[in-house]
């Protein structure tokens, strides 16, 4: 019996996916449960399996555009499991070396190298084994065999030829929402930015003191991520207009703060959502930031984990960023920014010390947030990772709650 294999939905308003890649090829036995192909929608990469075990057989290609509900495969349930490769390639082994290929085939397969065409041609006119060459290249072009040849003969007896080449593949359904988004956030937002710096001392001594106890507990590293999150949340709540959006004439403000973590993955960026962070500690915060990525970069995540969210936080400084203007995820009205971390000269009761130091920025829709909120924000954020323990009091200096309750 045959079953079909359908496309599934990834979720509303999706009518059509892309089939990025095949795990098995067409014929293959297929277990039950088994991933057997990777889609891709404008908004998230899922996985199709297979329902049964059985003999696959693959009816649409590779890169295609397909509609959800669509048939992507048969899979003959009647078929037996026999491992068909192993006996050929056993009477293959068995077979004499009647049929001999050619010596740079030989020398091709055993190096596990790959010759170009044109290269082969001129080593073969030339004499020259794949041997001479080994140590020059992995891959064997024209350049490399000129090159070789060039120590035993003249210029004029080698012409220089270069290889160029160009490389076009189809865009993805996510990377084309993600520029569509993009033009969008310029077009329809008043987008500005505002830059602070922050003393980062005082953060990295307390993950320093801690870091081992807490990945001893929470069985994760404690990163800085969190303590950013933590800090957002709060200034969030003492800043409402950063987190609110626009509908039509309407502007909806929210007393919860869903704060969306940009992930940079094989796919694209993507940005899982944390719900409800300002009740969340500080340990659940990182424990949420740690599986969420993991999701996001096994293309496991789904569609619900990165719909909604109220602002969002990302961080160029790990691929080495010093200061960056961020893109307001719509219909957000602010993204903070985090950057490298390098040690400066700063004043400090003064004197000239070197602490390490990050600049953060936060681009904001300037039709909901004036420039004093904006501002305001950061001088937050800075207080509370310069002085991470007020934290604990919502964002309130201790001293002063002690003394002015």
């Amino acid at each position: 019996m045959k079953i079909e294999i359908k496309i599934p939905s990834p979720g509303e308003s999706i009518s059509e996916v892309q089939l990025t890649t095949w795990f098995v090829a067409d014929g293959d036995f297929v277990e039950k449960n088994q991933e057997i192909a990777e889609l891709e929608s404008d908004k998230a990469t899922l996985t199709l399996n297979a329902s049964e075990s059985g003999q696959i057989n693959i009816l649409i290609p590779e890169g295609g555009t397909i509609a959800v509900g669509s048939i992507a495969c048969l899979i003959d349930t009647d078929a037996k499991n026999s491992n068909t490769n192993t006996t050929s390639q056993v009477k293959k082994a068995e077979e004499p070396a009647a049929t001999h290929k050619p010596v740079l085939e030989q020398e091709e397969t055993q190096h596990a190298l790959k010759v170009t065409p044109l290269a082969k041609e001129v080593l073969k006119e030339k004499g020259v084994s794949v041997e001479e060459l080994l140590m020059k290249a992995h891959r064997i072009g024209v350049k490399e065999v000129e090159a070789l040849l060039a120590q035993d003969s003249t210029p004029a007896e080698v012409p220089i030829r270069h290889e160029r080449s160009e490389n076009r593949v189809k865009m993805s359904p996510l990377r084309k929402k993600l520029s569509q988004r993009l033009v969008q956030v310029k077009n329809q937002t008043a987008m500005l930015t505002t830059f602070n710096e922050v003393n980062m001392q005082p953060v990295m001594s307390l993950r320093e003191q801690y870091k081992d106890g807490f990945q001893q507990k929470f069985g994760v590293k404690l990163g800085f991520m969190s303590f950013f999150t933590k800090a957002a949340s709060i200034a969030l709540q003492k800043f409402p207009n950063i987190n609110s959006m626009i509908d039509g004439d309407d502007i909806i403000s929210f007393n919860y703060t869903d704060i969306g973590i940009a992930v940079q993955t094989p796919k694209g960026l993507m940005v899982p959502i944390l719900r409800n962070c300002h009740e969340m500690p500080l340990p659940q915060i990182e424990l949420a930031i740690a599986r969420m990525a993991q999701k996001a970069r096994e293309a496991k995540i789904s569609l619900d984990e990165m719909s909604g969210g109220t602002f969002t936080i990302t961080n160029g400084g790990v691929f080495g960023s010093l200061l960056s203007t961020p893109i307001i995820n719509p219909p957000q009205a602010g993204i903070l920014g985090m950057h490298n971390i390098l040690e400066r000269p700063i004043a400090e009761n003064g004197q000239v010390v070197i602490r390490p130091m990050m600049y953060i920025a936060l681009s904001y829709d300037h039709r909901l947030v004036d420039g004093k909120d904006s501002v305001g924000f950061l001088v937050k954020i800075k207080e509370l990772i310069e002085h991470p323990e007020r934290m604990l009091l919502n964002g309130d200096d201790p001293a002063q709650k002690l003394i002015l309750g």
